[in-house]
């Protein structure tokens, strides 16, 4: 029986979804955070219902812009269909935050005192395969670009956040200076590295699947207030589209 057998009831969806696999746009779209669900196993990790769907265990609206975001540049979507707070996919096996046991104001009851054995289980049974298929659809396609897609709450430890959407990057600047040069309008607060930057790790899918091989990429933080709905989901997406085609068409051949 394989690790992820023992992990999933036969019933539970699988940790991994793509969709639109055969998609001819260059994005690969990239969601870590899209779900809040817990696998049976671990029941409710000792959190309320409210704390379990709230921000701290997924990127609300993150996948409806992204799934908004394929149709308009035919781009093929691989997103988590796990909580974060089993395992954030977007933090390697060996950081605290991949298995948290403290998550902004709340304590992770089910994340406490775990055995190298059950964070094992955990790395093998969502990061592994993620992050194996990631790689596996940028194979698959010369000159792709990677974009990973994410939501921030408005208020961060009792601080108003102003910016609306972070375009981030690490240490490759091209497609974030792209994107910044054609800004055009005043419909976002659009700032570089907000409200988080490499410094705090959560550049890893761009390390991992983009900077070794050379590839166009960014990371986008849409403040989830603005797309709580359908039409704060359009408006961003219609917005990111325009401005993702202009950016990478800057730098086609």
């Amino acid at each position: 029986m394989t690790v992820q057998a023992q992990f999933f009831t036969n019933d539970e969806a699988k940790p991994v979804v793509v969709e639109n696999p055969l998609g001819k746009g260059r994005v690969l779209l990239v969601c870590e955070h899209a779900s809040h669900t817990l696998p049976a196993r671990f029941g409710t990790l000792g959190l309320s219902e409210e704390v379990r769907t709230s921000h701290i265990a997924w990127d609300p609206g993150a996948l409806a812009v992204s799934r908004l975001l394929s149709r308009s540049l035919d781009a093929t979507v691989i997103y988590q269909n796990y909580s974060r707070l089993i395992y954030d996919c977007n933090r390697p096996p060996e950081s605290p935050s991949a298995m948290p046991v403290t998550s902004e104001i709340y304590d992770i009851p089910g994340n406490a005192n775990l055995s190298e054995a059950e964070r094992s289980v955990r790395t093998a049974s969502l990061y592994i395969p993620f992050h194996d298929r990631v790689r596996e659809l940028v194979a698959a396609r010369d000159n792709m670009v990677l974009v990973t897609m994410h939501s921030f709450t408005p208020v961060y430890h009792g601080k108003r956040r102003e910016v609306e959407i972070g375009l981030l990057h690490d240490a490759d600047t091209r497609l974030v200076d792209a994107m910044l040069d054609h800004v055009e309008n005043g419909k976002f607060r659009i700032e570089r590295n907000q409200p988080y930057g490499p410094e705090d790790g959560v550049t890893h899918t761009l390390r991992l699947h983009a900077l070794p091989i050379g590839l166009l990429n960014v990371m986008i933080e849409v403040r989830n207030d603005l797309i709580q709905n359908e039409e704060g989901q359009r408006a961003a997406a219609d917005f990111l589209s325009g401005l993702l085609t202009k950016a990478i068409a800057a730098h086609s051949p």
